[in-house]
């Protein structure tokens, strides 16, 4: 096989190669995980780790460390009441790019602090 004819056949497997990634990086995109502490450090606030995340499929691992029952709440979706010291997870996804708010929705929770906003980018 002659030199050009190698260096033709791979800028074509370059330039499939080109295009077809960005097509695959995104169908294999893995979901994020954001876990969530609910009563501690208070008992009416969340930490939430990372604060952020991607648009997409999100994944929301809920552990409650305080003294009283709380729920998470996010987009329409939350857990069940969860008991001192149980967790659940929650898999929201969201479709564009914005500030997501949460909160816990056992009443007089979000009033006194248990609540916050989810940056999507």
């Amino acid at each position: 096989m002659s030199k050009l004819r190698v260096a033709i056949l791979g800028l074509a497997a370059v330039f499939v190669l080109v295009w077809a990634l960005p097509a695959l990086a995104h169908t294999n995109r893995a979901a994020a995980t954001v876990n969530v502490t609910a009563g501690k450090p208070a008992e009416f606030h969340f930490t939430l780790s990372p604060a952020s995340a991607k648009h997409g499929s999100v994944t929301f691992k809920v552990v409650n460390k305080g003294a009283l029952a709380h729920d998470f709440w996010i987009n329409g979706k939350k857990t069940p009441l969860l008991k001192p010291g149980t967790s659940a997870s929650l898999t929201v996804t969201f479709a564009k790019a914005g500030s997501y708010p949460y909160k816990c929705t056992v009443p007089g929770h979000a009033a006194a602090g248990m609540k916050g906003t989810l940056k999507v980018s």
